[in-house]
């Protein structure tokens, strides 16, 4: 069995402070939320998944959740830029207040065109939540309602964050040891 701790060169976040952050967040969205009647949680797979159960349960205003499975990494450590929408949403989202719920922003094109394809489906409102930003990486001006940390320009692992779908299920943020992905 692979050791996954192995291939760790330093844990970048560790789980209590992550923890403590996503409190953080979720009373920030139960003030700014807490008056809708129609709140959406759009968790964006497959990294988000972690980020999105533990800030659902942390949030008291009242909520559902849907998924959206985008990607323009594949097995890669950068983007490609180009977009798939593996999976959509099950029902319209109009009128609806819709929170994204992001792993990481690294170059922003992904969500930026996740952005643009939500807003024509006319929600009331629409911000992000992410856990992560690489802002160094950013391509396009991505506007972050609300966000965890400020990662450097290193490859994260993690808490819902992979390479070649390995790694998701560490309870931190960590920086893989570059001979694993070089």
């Amino acid at each position: 069995m692979k050791d996954l701790y192995a291939d760790i060169d330093y844990v970048l976040i560790d789980e209590e402070k992550m923890q403590a952050r996503i409190n953080e967040l979720a009373q920030m969205i139960d003030t700014d939320y807490g008056d809708s009647d129609n709140l959406l949680f759009l968790c964006i797979l497959k990294g988000g998944y972690m980020f999105m159960s533990d800030l659902s349960r942390a949030c008291k205003a009242p909520h559902v959740i849907d998924f959206m499975a985008v990607s323009s990494y594949g097995d890669s450590t950068t983007s490609s830029g180009a977009v798939q929408i593996a999976l959509d949403l099950k029902s319209s989202i109009e009128g609806w207040d819709v929170l994204i719920v992001e792993d990481i922003i690294d170059t922003g094109l992904t969500l930026s065109y996740l952005l643009e394809n939500l807003k024509a489906r006319k929600p009331k409102s629409l911000k992000i939540c992410s856990l992560l930003s690489k802002p160094v990486r950013h391509k396009v001006e991505i506007p972050i309602d609300y966000l965890g940390f400020e990662v450097p320009d290193e490859f994260v692992v993690g808490y819902g964050l992979d390479f070649a779908q390995l790694y998701r299920n560490l309870p931190f943020i960590a920086v893989l040891k570059p001979e694993v992905f070089s």
